[in-house]
């Protein structure tokens, strides 16, 4: 598994890590209006990225980077799955003047965060993670930040969404 960091202490991350040339797991997340969502709900290039909150600034800057970044790639839709409550998450939207992004909301089953390996053991947390999965659902691009209150490696995550088919 990836070794992470959360305010400088090790953190054991919980479920299956995913590696660049794996088929994108799926995984069941609600959306703001409490639906069930999954991976096939979403097609095109898909920049996902796990972030541990919207309330925070990292995520919050993070969020707002990739959704403005994207909104330039054709053909490439933004995920940002964090265990927010679905409430919490449109009500960050709408304040943050994203109501097209889509935040999804993985605090019913942690669907997301096992199958990604990303759930932070004992917090009940995401780690911060991007993965890239192309129109195929294959992965094509995985960063696992070292350290979860670090921004991820934004250029790295857009260059292989740009790639991607």
């Amino acid at each position: 598994m990836a070794h992470v960091t959360f305010g400088g202490k090790p953190v054991t991350l919980l479920g299956n890590e995913v590696k660049v040339g794996d088929k994108a797991p799926n995984f069941t997340v609600l959306d703001n209006a409490l639906n069930e969502k999954t991976l096939d709900d979403f097609k095109g290039v898909r920049i996902i990225a796990s972030v541990p909150s919207l309330d925070t600034g990292v995520c919050d800057a993070e969020t707002r980077r990739f959704n403005e970044e994207a909104a330039r790639l054709d053909g490439v839709s933004v995920l940002t799955v964090s265990v927010d409550l679905p409430f919490a998450q449109k009500r960050w939207c709408g304040a943050a003047g994203l109501e097209n992004a889509i935040t999804l909301s993985d605090h019913r089953d942690l669907s997301f965060g096992k199958a990604y390996g990303v759930v932070i053991e004992g917090l009940r947390l995401l780690a911060r993670a991007v993965f890239v999965v192309d129109s195929n659902n294959n992965v094509t691009y995985v960063e696992y930040v070292k350290e979860v209150t670090e921004h991820p490696n934004y250029e790295a995550a857009l260059e292989a969404a740009k790639r991607a088919k």
